[in-house]
């Protein structure tokens, strides 16, 4: 049985965005197991699935809370992180790899992300389209999500493209096939 990590309420199930998630009645803060953070926001808006933030990769990052916050699922004391550079701290686990996030926390994460996808799509499309295709060879998540990640950023770059170069985007267009 989860437990908040802010109450003694049990944790209760829910189906959102068709990831199957823990929350809390009391403040409606919610439980991610490993992975369906990605998912959730993957499901959210599918125009973010290639914006990945890996929440582990700098573990000296990591601050243990200062309220004692303890993981839903292991019951052991949760690390707070910050969502990239966003000002949003989030709570993890060490052990399990689930995410804690309190009320408007997901919210804020897809508002940031979107925000940081215009500005990599206005500043970094091409950087962005070649580390995508590399990805589809080299990883880290299966073949069918890096190619659907690629597409994403292709689809993105040729927005770009056309609002950019849009005569020559007319051009394009108007030629024999």
């Amino acid at each position: 049985m989860k437990m908040c990590p802010h109450h003694n309420a049990v944790l209760e199930k829910a189906v959102i965005m068709g990831i199957e998630l823990d929350f809390c009645p009391k403040d409606y803060g919610f439980w991610l197991d490993e992975h369906e953070l990605e998912q959730a926001k993957d499901a959210r808006d599918r125009d973010l699935r290639w914006l990945d933030i890996d929440l582990w990769k700098d573990v000296s990052r990591f601050r243990l809370n200062k309220k004692a916050k303890l993981c839903p699922r292991d019951r052991l004391p949760m690390y707070e992180v910050e969502y990239g550079d966003s000002g949003i701290n989030v709570d993890l686990c060490s052990l399990c790899h689930g995410v804690w996030l309190d009320r408007g926390e997901f919210k804020n994460i897809v508002v940031y992300l979107r925000e940081r996808a215009e500005h990599r799509v206005l500043y970094h499309y091409a950087r962005d389209l070649f580390e995508e295709a590399w990805e589809v060879f080299s990883g880290p998540e299966m073949l069918r999500e890096e190619i659907l990640d690629f597409v994403a950023v292709l689809k993105l770059f040729a927005y770009k493209f056309a609002a950019q170069y849009a005569k020559l985007s007319q051009i394009m267009v108007s030629l024999p096939r």
